[in-house]
């Protein structure tokens, strides 16, 4: 949320702005389905941060920053792709446990 908020020091470097925000939220959404498992809980989970994403972009142009389309679009994909690579490997885990179980 600080790195959102905080005061810019640089210039507007756009590929390494966007890909911090994708980076942010594929780490926050993987986090939140391993925590929660692969169920509704992390689809809503999900959901939630790809909206906090957005509150916080409107929130930035009340504290002197520019909020951006393009930052939404970085944190919604992010997202999309953190919680489908922890689903992924949630499921090669289960698939994993089972299989040294005999099942």
């Amino acid at each position: 949320m600080w790195g959102e908020l905080k005061p810019s020091t640089h210039g507007p470097e756009v590929f390494w702005d966007k890909l911090l925000h994708f980076a942010a939220y594929f780490g926050l959404a993987g986090l939140a389905t391993v925590a929660l498992g692969r169920n509704r809980r992390s689809l809503l989970a999900a959901l939630a941060l790809a909206s906090f994403g957005g509150i916080l972009e409107v929130v930035q142009s009340f504290v002197g920053r520019d909020a951006e389309w393009g930052d939404e679009l970085a944190n919604v994909m992010g997202v999309c792709a953190g919680c489908a690579a922890a689903w992924l490997t949630l499921r090669l885990v289960d698939a994993w446990a089972a299989q040294r179980q005999g099942k």
